[in-house]
């Protein structure tokens, strides 16, 4: 376990089995043991098993939101910036955040106060899709019957589909995500270019 706050480690004891074994299997007293903290410092510092987690989740998210805000306020064209996002999934996958974000997704269905707080983090990467939908539009002057919003909406459910594909264990070749969102790229440069 790294050193770092007692809080530190235990979100990072949290990310680790919640990528072991998701969230129904989550133990706060294996947290503990992985954190090497007494359970009663879970307590402390999150309060239950789902504030943990949404502390988990609430972390990666705004580590991403930065990581894309800074990405696409860079001076390239939004097709490169397309492709760097699909890098950047390719990184959210390997590093569990997609699944972090799933399983509290998945959790959400059925408990509204996780739902709220998912609904809150996704919200925040609508709206950054939507300031730089609005910047395309104004650079290429219309998205014909669609407003900014609505396709801001389109990239970011592609997104979450695909990773959801991608976590149910689908392949290129039976649907292949990865390689349709790389295309986008090909048609928005195609736009930009003309």
């Amino acid at each position: 376990m790294s050193s770092g706050t007692t809080a530190e480690r235990i979100l990072e004891a949290t990310k680790h089995s919640l990528l072991e074994g998701g969230y129904a299997a989550l133990s706060t007293r294996g947290i503990a043991e992985q954190a090497s903290v007494p359970l009663s410092q879970i307590h402390y510092h999150f309060g239950s098993k789902g504030q943990l987690v949404l502390s988990l989740l609430e972390a990666e998210n705004k580590q991403r939101l930065e990581r894309q805000t800074s990405m696409y306020a860079a001076d390239q064209p939004l097709w490169k910036q397309w492709e760097q996002a699909c890098d950047f999934l390719e990184e959210d996958l390997a590093s569990g955040y997609v699944r972090v974000l799933q399983e509290m997704a998945a959790a959400g269905w059925s408990d509204e106060h996780v739902a709220a707080r998912v609904r809150d983090d996704l919200r925040g990467w609508f709206r950054l899709l939507t300031r730089v939908t609005e910047r395309f539009e104004a650079e290429v002057g219309g998205l014909g019957p669609f407003e900014p919003a609505e396709v801001a909406t389109l990239a970011g459910v592609a997104f979450l589909g695909a990773e959801t594909l991608i976590l149910l264990g689908f392949g290129e070749d039976d649907v292949p995500t990865r390689a349709a969102l790389r295309k986008v790229g090909s048609l928005i440069r195609s736009v930009e270019e003309r």
